[in-house]
């Protein structure tokens, strides 16, 4: 795939910085329009403890969730997620190089009750090819900047630049940011699977924020990087208890959430949340965060990956969880939603 230099580089990250009142918005009828449509079903999901009625965990108030059953394979493997118009609408990005949008029956605070009008269409290349005819499609994470959408690849360990609103579902990439030679040297299967475009009016507006999954073992750091119109800066996360981190949003105050996931034969699985303080992820950083929410085996989680924030037409902060099946009839792909109380 070609990488475009410098100078495309620095001429889109003068994009990034301008100043928009608004993140673009798209109602789900306008995102993917071309798309292919496909069947599904929910379960919903009562309880987050299982077994437990109590809805509060710390800071977070779960609201509900529901288990998303899909005719077609190809919706199966959900990485990356961004919440559209309130929450009444998600566009999720597979690992296999899927656009996946669908509508979200919710009530007014955001518990969600059914997943419909589930649609599906390729990435496509900057000249039309789908990423899958490149191996370019391990697509792990999206964040919605105002000069378009931006996509990890971790194989290839790039961020892809796309327009938006992906009205049709034909729209091919805009670019690749020229990145550094450390983050191409990221272990391909450990790469770069979180990506967060900070708000406006936060310390880092108009920038980029990703992380590595994995590290060599927990006595090793997370890997973060900065990405603005100077150049790319680097922070730590500090890493343990053998969780991988695999999403990052900000909320709207300018904090930045971390979901990391642990799914391996000797933990099982595993979900934590850390809140770090915005004004905190500054290069040569070292953050360790806040952890507000811990789970595992006996709670509603699968194999956490995606995460999305909006708010409710009351102002709350919503967070929106979401589980990657790998395709797999042993796993689920889960769709959960919490209230966040600052």
């Amino acid at each position: 795939m070609k990488r475009f230099g410098s100078s495309f580089a620095g001429a889109l990250f003068l994009v990034l910085t301008v100043s928009f009142p608004d993140a673009p918005i798209a109602r789900a009828q306008d995102v993917l329009s071309e798309g292919l449509s496909v069947k599904a079903r929910t379960r919903t999901i009562d309880s987050f403890h299982i077994g437990h009625d109590d809805p509060v965990f710390g800071k977070l108030t779960f609201l509900g969730g529901l288990e998303l059953l899909a005719s077609d394979r190809k919706v199966g493997g959900l990485s990356g997620l961004l919440s559209l118009d309130g929450g009444n609408a998600f566009l999720a990005v597979t690992d296999n190089g899927h656009w996946v949008r669908a509508t979200v029956e919710q009530e007014d605070d955001g518990t969600p009750l059914e997943i419909k009008d589930v649609r599906f269409a390729p990435l496509l290349g900057a000249d039309g090819k789908t990423l899958r005819a490149r191996w370019g499609h391990d697509t792990e994470a999206l964040t919605l900047a105002p000069s378009g959408l931006y996509v990890t690849a971790e194989y290839q360990n790039a961020i892809y630049h796309y327009p938006w609103p992906l009205a049709t579902g034909r729209e091919r990439m805009i670019g690749q940011l020229d990145l550094p030679d450390d983050i191409a040297a990221l272990p391909r299967n450990a790469g770069l699977e979180s990506l967060a475009a900070a708000p406006d009016g936060s310390p880092l507006a108009g920038k980029l924020i990703t992380v590595s999954e994995s590290s060599k073992s927990d006595a090793h750091d997370f890997s973060g990087f900065i990405i603005g119109p100077g150049g790319v800066e680097r922070f730590a996360i500090d890493r343990r208890d053998r969780f991988d981190a695999t999403d990052a949003a900000f909320l709207p105050d300018g904090d930045l959430l971390l979901m990391e996931r642990r799914f391996n034969l000797r933990d099982l699985i595993g979900l934590r949340l850390r809140r770090f303080e915005g004004s905190s992820i500054k290069p040569g950083a070292h953050l360790t965060g806040e952890v507000i929410l811990e789970a595992g085996f006996e709670h509603q989680i699968d194999n956490m990956e995606a995460l999305a924030v909006h708010q409710n037409t009351d102002g709350e902060t919503i967070l929106t969880l979401l589980s990657d099946d790998n395709r797999s009839i042993l796993q689920r792909t889960v769709f959960l939603r919490f209230r966040l109380s600052d």
